[in-house]
């Protein structure tokens, strides 16, 4: 059905749940229960899930042992095509609040396992093609922001500075306040939800201490399904648990 949602092609969840009921001997309810079950893991691995099939935790360790073999068996529903995407009517519709603390239970070992070994942060980090996407949508939100404020002229001067000038800059799209100020913009873009985790280089937390008027995240989330924006000020540590995980070793 995943397969199905992101190729575009229509599908029936009653017919895969009759299926299912079929199969199994189960319930209509409890196979339902049992889809969003496996949502709320998809959600810890930074993957979408299916619309209708909000997450729900009742993790058993059953459900990681088959999610885990489907995953290694199917490698490719880890990386969800990038595509072109219909901006709502306003860009205001599409920034959102960033996510505030959870009362979440403890991750069982097993789930932590499963994220370890399908590493959401690594695995967003490594594909290109989500990143450079993830930037371009940015760069038409800011255009389209600042036109619809009345000023073209800071929409004409919006520079996609990663794919302009390479990456290393500290950020990667150059725009404006609807005042003038410069905004710099480091774009984190994940198809999971808000509360997937990102990684942070070090020359961008270094120039987000240097110039923390003009540095902003702009975290791109539910990019597969409905992207949607959340904005991150300096200083970073009041919102963020910043984690050290690798280090550079010189002698």
């Amino acid at each position: 059905m995943l397969g199905d949602e992101f190729a575009g092609r229509p599908y029936v969840k009653l017919r895969h749940c009759k299926a299912l009921m079929d199969l199994t001997g189960r319930s209509y309810r409890s196979v339902e229960f049992k889809h969003q079950n496996i949502s709320a893991v998809l959600d810890e691995l930074g993957m979408p899930w299916i619309p209708g099939y909000r997450p729900k935790e009742n993790y058993q360790n059953a459900i990681f042992d088959a999610i885990d073999r489907y995953l290694t068996g199917h490698s490719e529903v880890l990386e969800v095509p990038s595509q072109s995407f219909p901006l709502p009517p306003t860009t205001a519709d599409i920034f959102v609040l960033p996510p505030g603390p959870t009362n979440r239970k403890p991750v069982p070992d097993r789930l932590r396992r499963l994220v370890a070994k399908f590493d959401p942060v690594e695995r967003d980090l490594r594909n290109r093609s989500l990143g450079k996407a993830g930037e371009e949508f940015v760069v038409d939100l800011e255009r389209r922001r600042l036109t619809e404020g009345d000023r073209r002229d800071l929409a004409r001067k919006v520079r996609w500075t990663a794919s302009e000038d390479g990456d290393g800059a500290g950020y990667d799209v150059a725009s404006f306040s609807l005042f003038g100020d410069e905004r710099l913009i480091e774009v984190k873009t994940t198809n999971g939800s808000a509360h997937t985790p990102f990684f942070l280089t070090r020359n961008e937390f270094l120039v987000a201490h240097e110039r923390p008027a003009d540095w902003l995240i702009y975290r791109v989330h539910l990019f597969a399904r409905e992207p949607r924006v959340f904005t991150i000020a300096p200083p970073l540590d009041t919102t963020l648990k910043l984690t050290a995980e690798t280090w550079r070793a010189s002698f």
